[in-house]
């Protein structure tokens, strides 16, 4: 028969399913297959997005100059290439799983590291609110009548992705692994069918907003050549959402299978290969097929219904116009394109709990984040990371276009200081190294983390004078704080560690142990605790109560009387009726009249097979343990008593409230309770 804590565990279990052996964690550690879709699929996906960003800022100085598209995804497709190469270094020489954090923190030093960590852990959340909004858009295009439930759609994919990832990486793996190379195939397969169509066959590609004009933002005209380079800046710095989560392999190798690093550095040309040409390919067909997308659809002259009717995303209106708005194809690129990007999540939901472990090995975080939960993940990672992208996804009702300029002005953070970082690391090496020929190669490597580090500088430039007014300012703001808490939680715990380092005092034993029971009444639980106290054979006992009720007091010592209990009972005046408080000061009188005496309170305490009893018990028992426990040289005991309704829990005696092996059977004797010890 199922017991209360059973049910209790019951929606655990079926989230998680059975709990696995810690021996077992080899078999959570990943292979390539698996690996790439979990940590590759925030870069992959990012081709369902980056292309429409570019876009959105090219229309403000109107259409005519939309045929820059393509160039400026080159541009981001080059970038993408030297970060590959520079995160492959990376990965061979911090394997340990810290990424930027790691490179950052030997390299620089520990504030730097932390500047990183900061930067990440802030992007984490953003990718995923901004993944799970994109994945809602994209369903929305496909079911538009689903528009009015758009924050609602957004957090049950957070929870589901939530629950996926905390029934461990391996299960995911294999849930991810499908969704994610149906996106790659489907976009491979869109974009060469419409270049075929456009360059081979007579059939042309027309997007359903090719048609549509776009009335130029006005500064752009008056400012002229200046304010149009700042534009294109803008759209390069907007497409490099693209180049977000190409750090997570550098942040998850831990979870590769051996050879850990070679691995992770073969995942990483495999994901920047696949990125670059869905990337390049999007574009290109979105400039053939004349898409135009702005970020109000009453923008756009000749838009229908544009207060009611979103606008398709650049994905659907190109799948629209290569297989046909209402075509099986169509639904197959919506269904894999909004997967993808909910999956996307699925890389922060890696990224984030394993920085998290990092730091809190570290110290930097609270301990608990570096704990594997049933299934060897890091829950408390896991469960944090949700939390949080659900609360942007409600303060920005889950909008992709107010989302977006918050995003990667963390990314471009950890990338500029991580290319950096790696830049000193390899002088340091190529002072050490004797061998010629192994330093050119690591000249070789540098000259790649110069040039990443230099461009990614520039572009974090670029976004933070862009996107600055437009909501970037939080995370500019948010990350000092997360700084300045993680080196708070650092000098705790290292204060806390400085504390507790043994001294002479630590084994010095205590002159006396005077032990006190706390009565209410005289019942099974008393006696048992007298019982108890007595085994431990103090100095002293004193059996001590609390007058709160005269005639409640004067039935307990005619009780105690009844009985004949041999233990002197002690009874505390408390004019205003509170219990913790007298008993506080009895204890600070005995410490402070010897304070080399060790007190220790007995404190029985009913335990109850209900949550609804604990309502009706223990709450005086709890408010005296939670005063007693910050005074020095207080121990605190408590002396459980099982009441019947425990009846089919696990424990000693079968789950009844009666006597346990061991217990006094009988009525106390004066030999049993003899006190002369105690004096």
């Amino acid at each position: 028969m199922p017991t209360l804590s059973d049910l209790g565990q019951l929606p655990k279990r079926l989230v998680l399913g059975r709990p696995v052996r810690s021996d077992r964690a080899g078999e959570s550690l990943l292979p390539k297959r698996l690996a790439l879709p979990i940590f590759s699929s925030d870069p992959l996906s990012s081709v369902a997005y980056a292309t429409q960003e570019i876009l959105i800022v090219l229309t403000l100085a109107g259409t005519a100059y939309l045929y820059l598209t393509p160039w400026l995804a080159a541009g981001v497709v080059l970038l993408l290439a030297i970060l590959v190469l520079s995160y492959r270094q990376v990965v061979r020489a911090y394997p340990s799983g810290g990424g930027d954090y790691e490179v950052a923190r030997r390299n620089h030093g520990p504030f730097a590291g932390l500047v990183v960590a900061s930067a990440l852990l802030v992007d984490y959340v953003l990718t995923v609110a901004v993944s799970v909004a994109a994945g809602t858009d994209n369903i929305i295009s496909a079911f538009p009548s689903l528009d009015d439930q758009r924050v609602l759609i957004a957090l049950l994919l957070v929870t589901v992705l939530a629950a996926a990832n905390l029934r461990g990486v391996r299960e995911s793996g294999r849930a991810f692994a499908a969704p994610t190379y149906l996106f790659v195939t489907a976009i491979l397969v869109m974009v060469g069918t419409g270049l075929v169509r456009h360059f081979f066959t007579s059939g042309e590609v027309v997007a359903e907003s090719a048609g549509y004009a776009v009335t130029p933002d006005a500064g752009y005209g008056e400012a002229g050549a200046l304010a149009l380079v700042l534009l294109v800046l803008r759209a390069f710095a907007s497409g490099c959402t693209a180049l977000t989560g190409v750090e997570a392999i550098a942040n998850g190798v831990p979870a590769f299978r051996p050879p850990k690093s070679r691995n992770a550095a073969t995942t990483l040309a495999l994901m920047g290969g696949l990125a670059g040409v869905m990337f390049l390919g999007v574009s290109s067909l979105a400039l053939l097929a004349g898409v135009t997308y702005t970020d109000d659809a009453c923008d756009l002259a000749g838009f229908a219904d544009c207060a009611t009717e979103p606008q398709r995303t650049v994905i659907a209106q190109l799948a629209a116009a290569t297989f046909g708005g209402s075509s099986i194809g169509f639904f197959v690129v919506q269904a894999a394109t909004a997967l993808i990007l909910l999956l996307a999540a699925n890389t922060a939901f890696n990224g984030f709990p394993l920085l998290g472990s990092v730091l809190a090995e570290d110290r930097y975080m609270p301990r608990q984040l570096h704990t594997r939960g049933d299934k060897l993940a890091y829950s408390n990672g896991i469960l944090l990371l949700a939390g949080f992208a659900g609360l942007l996804i409600l303060v920005f009702d889950a909008s992709v276009s107010r989302l977006i300029q918050l995003y990667i002005v963390g990314v471009f953070t950890a990338f500029t200081i991580g290319q950096w970082g790696m830049v000193r690391h390899w002088n340091r090496e190529m002072r050490s190294e004797p061998d010629r020929a192994a330093r050119s190669r690591m000249r070789w490597s540098q000259a790649i983390n110069l040039v990443g580090g230099s461009l990614t500088c520039i572009v974090l430039g670029i976004v933070v004078v862009t996107k600055f007014t437009n909501g970037a300012w939080l995370v500019i703001a948010a990350m000092p704080v997360l700084v300045v808490l993680m080196r708070a939680i650092n000098r705790h715990y290292s204060n806390v560690s400085e504390q507790l380092v043994p001294d002479a005092d630590s084994r010095t034993l205590p002159s006396k142990v005077h032990a006190v029971v706390l009565v209410s009444k005289v019942h099974k639980p008393t006696l048992r605790a007298l019982a108890f106290a007595r085994a431990t054979r103090p100095d002293a006992l004193t059996a001590l109560t609390v007058n709160v009720d005269d005639e409640e007091t004067r039935a307990l010592q005619a009780d105690w009387q009844r009985f004949d209990i041999p233990v002197p009972l002690t009874v505390l005046e408390s004019p205003y009726r509170d219990v913790p408080r007298p008993v506080l000061d009895y204890v600070k009188g005995i410490r402070r009249d010897s304070p080399r005496e060790l007190v220790v309170v007995f404190v029985p305490q009913y335990v109850v097979g209900h949550w609804w009893e604990n309502v009706l018990h223990n709450q005086t028992a709890i408010r005296l343990r939670a005063r007693l426990q910050f005074q020095p040289g207080v121990m605190i005991t408590t002396v459980p008593w099982l009441l019947e309704s425990t009846a089919g829990h696990d424990d000693a005696d079968g789950g009844r409230g009666g006597p346990a092996p061991g217990d006094l059977r009988r009525g106390f004797t004066d030999d049993e309770m003899d006190v002369t010890p105690y004096g």
